[in-house]
């Protein structure tokens, strides 16, 4: 049996400042802000109440070489509350450093190198890769944050004629749905109007997220 649904996080809070935990559970999550709604979500959907969450800035996906630092100051400062932490990022542009942090703290992270990938599923993500080389990628999150995440920082919104250099060589924009959200989809669909590509929706659901935490058990528990 699941809580009532408590309100979603503000979209400009979790990509600014993230996500304070609550203080209650036995494990803590430490994800990416653009993780945050999809987590509380499957929290939400499974009953999954040994787990707490705090999300660093989801703006970080802008400047990844923050993201170990960070992760390793919010380790530093959580381990003493909880039975164990497990991080919710990939390697996310970290180049092994985030892994290599993460196996030095003794703390678990899910498996793939983004969010991209282990949405899709990382098996059949990587099956695929050779083939989808030119296609950019959205998920839910970044398609409602699309002019903060890309418009803006690359200067498309004050320059449009930028397009071509930095989407030039990108053929389709693929939106991982994680929902099924009609208005959402045809957001997606204007963003690669915008950009000039052409649009795929591939509903993928929350992929290996929704496996990688199913696997977090409270201590003395076995598998739900």
């Amino acid at each position: 049996m699941t809580d009532r649904a408590t309100p979603l996080p503000d979209l400009d809070q979790l990509t600014e400042t993230g996500l304070r935990a609550k203080g209650a559970g036995s494990i803590l999550l430490i994800a990416c802000g653009a993780l945050a709604r999809e987590i509380l979500a499957l929290k939400q959907a499974n009953g999954w109440t040994h787990l707490d969450l705090t999300c660093l800035p989801a703006k970080y996906h802008l400047y990844p070489e923050k993201i170990t630092a960070a992760v390793r100051e919010s380790v530093a400062r959580h381990r003493d509350r909880y039975d164990s932490i497990f991080v919710v990022y990939a390697d996310c542009g970290t180049g092994g450093l985030l892994q290599a942090a993460c196996a030095e703290m003794g703390v678990e992270m899910v498996a793939g190198p983004h969010c991209y990938s282990f949405f899709e599923g990382n098996d059949a993500f990587a099956a695929k890769a050779e083939e989808e080389f030119t296609s950019f990628y959205l998920t839910d999150f970044l398609v409602r944050q699309f002019d903060a995440f890309i418009m803006k920082p690359m200067g498309l919104d004050r320059h449009p004629e930028l397009r071509d250099m930095y989407f030039g060589n990108y053929e389709k924009l693929v939106y991982q749905a994680q929902t099924d959200d009609p208005e959402l989809t045809e957001k997606a669909r204007a963003c690669a109007e915008v950009l000039g590509l052409a649009f795929e929706r591939r509903y993928t659901g929350y992929g290996d997220l929704k496996t990688a935490l199913a696997g977090l058990q409270p201590p003395n528990t076995g598998p739900t």
